[in-house]
């Protein structure tokens, strides 16, 4: 009788996540992040220097259209180190969310031919993006030493140690809504479209190119709060600036809707992978 090493079997469970069947395919996980950062800029002139390109001319354009010719307060801080601090935290989740969104579709060709832990996909995309985002975060902190030694009246505290948290949060909301969108996205194509367009919006009902502080409008306010990333940024900003509104009840209010987001999202994600090909 011959002895089988590898047992390969259904999910007995829907929300079943087995760490251990993930650990023994991390080298297949260390690739999966090396072709994501390997083929991001691959045939590019400019090749890994869109990382700092890209925010800068962010930064610009929302300093000449917000700052310049809309007028929106950003609280007393230089518009460069405001921005900069809200495109920080906005692009890290919106480049996860907009990948592992796509994770279905988008390796189907190896869903179909060999077996692998499939969330080591969606894994990948948002631990590959902690490389842009630590690059990102140097530009940050040159701009933030220039206005510190320029005498700008920075004030950080100690709430700015919770930013390995705030990370690990936003991660976990791109990852959690990713694979749910995913998960439709396989049977229903045009919410491709329709995903992309509320992206866009999404990032103005977030407080990235204005403060928290000047919503006035008592229904508005709430309906931001809501939005579990409001938090995460005013949060950042605030520990980072001394600026911004801080709340741990707010905080908590996002890590919690995190926690459920996941648990709905595996939920989700094992029930489609099941019976994906067949749909695709």
């Amino acid at each position: 009788m011959e002895d089988y090493t590898t047992v390969i079997k259904p999910k007995d469970r829907l929300f079943e996540v087995n760490l251990k069947e993930i650990w023994q395919y991390r080298d297949l996980f260390s690739m999966f992040v090396k072709r994501d950062i390997v083929t991001q800029y691959k045939q590019t002139i400019l090749g890994p220097a869109w990382f700092f390109i890209q925010p800068l001319f962010t930064m610009v354009m929302y300093m000449v259209v917000f700052g310049g010719i809309a007028g929106i307060s950003t609280d007393g801080l230089p518009q460069a180190l405001f921005y900069l601090s809200g495109i920080l935290c906005w692009q890290y989740f919106s480049d996860c969310l907009n990948k592992t969104s796509n994770t279905f579709l988008n390796n189907q060709g190896i869903f179909g031919k060999v077996y692998f832990p499939r969330l080591i996909v969606p894994l990948s995309v948002v631990t590959s993006n902690l490389l842009r985002l630590g690059i990102q975060l140097s530009l940050f902190l040159v701009v933030y030493v220039f206005y510190l030694v320029s005498g700008v009246p920075v004030k950080p505290n100690w709430y700015v140690l919770l930013f390995p948290v705030l990370i690990v949060m936003l991660a976990g909301l791109a990852l959690g809504f990713g694979i749910i969108i995913s998960s439709m996205t396989t049977k229903y194509r045009d919410m491709t479209i329709l995903f992309t367009f509320v992206v866009q919006l999404w990032m103005y009902a977030t407080p990235i190119i204005y403060p928290l502080s000047t919503i006035t409008n008592e229904k508005i306010r709430l309906a931001m709060m809501i939005n579990p990333i409001t938090s995460i940024v005013e949060t950042f900003k605030y520990g980072a600036l001394g600026v911004g509104t801080f709340s741990w009840t707010m905080l908590g209010y996002s890590f919690g809707f995190m926690v459920v987001l996941l648990a709905v999202g595996i939920l989700v994600f094992n029930k489609v992978q099941r019976s994906f090909m067949d749909t695709v």
